[in-house]
């Protein structure tokens, strides 16, 4: 836990103890322990709303890729039959 090993944790505890007195520390230590679990709350939906704009991103990027692709193929289609038609035509003249 953040590099602190339990003697640290000892020396934290009694100091607090000392300079707090022990009316007022548990109401310290129930303040921290909400306000901990109030980051720990935000910070975890921040990161679901992260990853879903993400998702849709990544999303709305695949669907760009696939229509530019069905693009290129129509237009490869059309070259193609263009070409076709011409051969066609040459042929029919000859």
């Amino acid at each position: 836990m953040f590099g602190i090993g339990s003697f640290e944790i000892l020396v934290i505890f009694l100091v607090a103890l000392l300079v707090l007195g022990p009316k007022k520390l548990p109401k310290l230590a129930h303040t921290l322990g909400r306000a901990m679990g109030d980051f720990r709350r935000v910070s975890t939906e921040f990161q679901r709303t992260l990853n879903t704009e993400i998702a849709f991103e990544e999303e709305a990027e695949k669907k760009k890729a696939r229509k530019e692709a069905e693009r290129k193929a129509a237009a490869e289609k059309e070259k193609s039959e263009a070409a076709a038609e011409k051969n066609t035509s040459d042929t029919d003249k000859a």
